[in-house]
């Protein structure tokens, strides 16, 4: 699943790609892709006519401005943007179309099907699903050591299961969860409500710093992640624990353990983070 790197990336790729652009009409081709309005002819009647004026990220959702109107787009597990000529073969799996003006396409493809779309006023989509209880922007200036602590305050859960809640702090999914703690040194199943200040700043800084190596090279490309040009991101080959089963620890040279936490699979190093 795309999470907030790779979803920035996509942000920053469509804004040099379609901002500007107007929207000529729209082809919905799998119906339960859009999720407001419940019409997918309403849904295609708001939108014709209206110019691209920006896009912007929210956690891992992107919101798509409009000149009066407010897309916003969730890839879930494989969805992708891609823009194409008017007089290109549609690939299968392409569920909704943007025709533009300018005889372009910004199509939307999803293998698995999981990806969702809802239409508002500007605004609006703050109060109301999906983005209404989303938590911290950690890439933020103000998302701060104590803003991070007190969003947390309180949780006995394990501090991944934590990190992986977006009501806390959103766009951490499994691969980052894994890299941050690993760079903090804490233990994926340490209760969030024993974490120390000192493993708060630590925790905090891996996260920060995490996300923002990975937003420079344009994400991980794990599976089927490319950007709105096609490209891959390449911070997988920066990957210092997830997906390293029983490689030597970068650090210590152990060998690195999986287990599953919160329903997710987890990487650690039982020596560079013990459980307190």
């Amino acid at each position: 699943m795309p999470e907030l790197p790779e979803v920035e990336t996509v942000k920053r790729t469509l804004n040099q790609l379609v901002k500007g652009k107007v929207i000529d009409r729209v082809t919905v081709n799998l119906a339960r892709i859009i999720q407001r309005p419940d019409d997918i002819d309403q849904f295609a009647f708001m939108l014709a006519g209206h110019r691209i004026e920006g896009v912007e990220r929210r956690g891992k959702f992107l919101r798509i401005l409009l000149d009066g109107l407010v897309l916003v787009s969730h890839l879930r597990m494989e969805g992708r943007y891609g823009v194409y000529a008017g007089s290109d073969p549609v690939e299968k799996h392409t569920h909704v179309i943007f025709h533009f003006t300018d005889g372009t396409e910004l199509r939307y493809k999803d293998v698995r099907q999981f990806g969702t779309m809802h239409l508002f006023q500007p605004g609006e989509e703050f109060a109301l699903p999906p983005l209404n209880k989303l938590g911290l922007e950690p890439l933020d200036p103000d998302f701060t050591p104590g803003k991070f602590k007190e969003a947390l305050k309180g949780k006995t859960s394990k501090i991944k299961a934590v990190l992986l809640n977006q009501a806390y702090v959103v766009g951490i999914g499994n691969i980052y969860v894994d890299e941050s703690l690993f760079r903090a040194g804490i233990h994926p199943e340490q209760p969030a409500n024993t974490l120390t200040d000192k493993q708060f700043e630590a925790l905090h800084q891996a996260v920060v710093a995490t996300l923002a190596e990975s937003v420079e090279v344009g994400g991980s490309s794990i599976k089927s992640y490319v950007n709105g040009q096609g490209e891959m991101g390449m911070f997988q080959h920066q990957l210092k624990i997830y997906g390293r089963q029983n490689e030597p620890c970068v650090t210590c040279g152990t060998p690195i353990e999986k287990t599953v936490v919160g329903g997710r699979g987890t990487h650690y190093c039982p020596v560079c983070q013990t459980l307190d």
